[in-house]
């Protein structure tokens, strides 16, 4: 309820009518109505495999639910059970109750497109670099088992709130092949070259969709000034992650934003730099859900979930390396 009552920021909207009329062109005027509308988000409701009571899915039918995912790809794992509305609003939230496990997860949909290209086997060794607040862990734990999942978290009251998700949705004995840290992201390669099967890069960006309804006019306009920094604190933390996966293993770098700086040029970069990783390509990912995902054309490298009128997921950008 306080979201939809919040303001759009003049000071970012006006910056991002600059930036993004030149790089998404058309597009941008149906992502700008999208994402300065909140009465007109949809959210997605993620079902823990460890404990929700099949009464729920019947509810969440009678809502006009429907599951996001459906076929039955490799790449679609049955496990992984998400429901959309085409309507806008949102399922209500769970609280955190000690002791007690919550039945599901409330998230946009769109979040789940990293964990996807992700394709997290049983008993891979499994690092999710920026883990905070928790739900692509989650995810990551209804895809599949793996034999480690290493949640790093540098901010120590993010820290806090990924551990709690945890506690919410992972049962005791499950907990023994989950480890958690606060390292800088950029370190963790000094910590641990080589050990992952897979990395999840869900990097620090400047998520669009939040930063329109910044109420410190002051702050915004510093977050446009430091705006500029974040590729180089992305590019550490891709390039320590390239460092930490083992040979033939895969990474998943993923934002919230539709900034080129911050997601194409980003991969570009660390492909220039590093010659031991290739780029993987998505398209099969993208044409088993493009019936419920607006995605752009033509970007490098990856994939650009724009928000659209009754797909209003996104943004979103999914981009998968194999190192050699």
């Amino acid at each position: 309820m306080g979201r939809l009552q919040k303001q759009v920021c003049q000071l970012v909207l006006d910056h991002f009518e600059k930036k993004y009329t030149k790089e998404l062109g058309d597009s941008w005027t149906t992502i700008r109505e999208v994402l300065t509308t909140p009465g007109c988000w949809q959210y997605a409701v993620l079902l823990n495999k460890f404990r929700f009571p099949l009464e729920l899915e019947t509810h969440l039918h009678m809502k006009g639910y429907h599951r996001l995912f459906h076929e039955t790809l490799s790449i679609l794992p049955e496990t992984l059970k998400c429901y959309i509305n085409r309507n806008p609003g949102k399922f209500p939230s769970q609280r955190h109750q000690i002791g007690k496990l919550k039945e599901y997860y409330i998230l946009n949909a769109s979040s789940l497109l990293p964990v996807l290209a992700l394709a997290v086997k049983d008993g891979d060794r499994v690092l999710d670099m920026c883990a905070a607040p928790g739900g692509k862990s989650i995810a990551l734990l209804q895809c599949a088992s793996p034999d480690h999942l290493h949640c790093n978290e540098p901010d120590i009251s993010r820290s806090r709130w990924l551990k709690q998700t945890l506690e919410s949705f992972v049962p005791k004995a499950q907990m023994n092949v989950i480890s958690t840290s606060e390292l800088d992201g950029r370190l963790v390669e000094k910590f641990h070259p080589e050990l992952y099967d897979k990395v999840l890069v869900d990097a620090p960006c400047s998520n669009d969709r939040s930063w329109l309804f910044s109420s410190d006019v002051h702050k915004a306009a510093a977050r446009i000034s430091q705006r500029k920094m974040l590729p180089i604190i992305q590019i550490g933390l891709l390039r320590s992650a390239v460092q930490a996966l083992r040979p033939g293993g895969t990474l998943v770098y993923s934002t919230c934003t539709l900034s080129r700086a911050e997601n194409s040029d980003v991969i570009t970069n660390v492909l220039n730099s590093c010659t031991d990783i290739v780029p993987v390509d998505l398209s099969d990912l993208a044409s088993v859900l493009s019936h419920e995902f607006t995605f752009a054309s033509h970007v490098p490298h990856g994939l650009l979930v724009l928000p659209d009128h009754g797909k209003s997921w996104g943004p979103m950008y999914v981009a998968k390396l194999m190192k050699m």
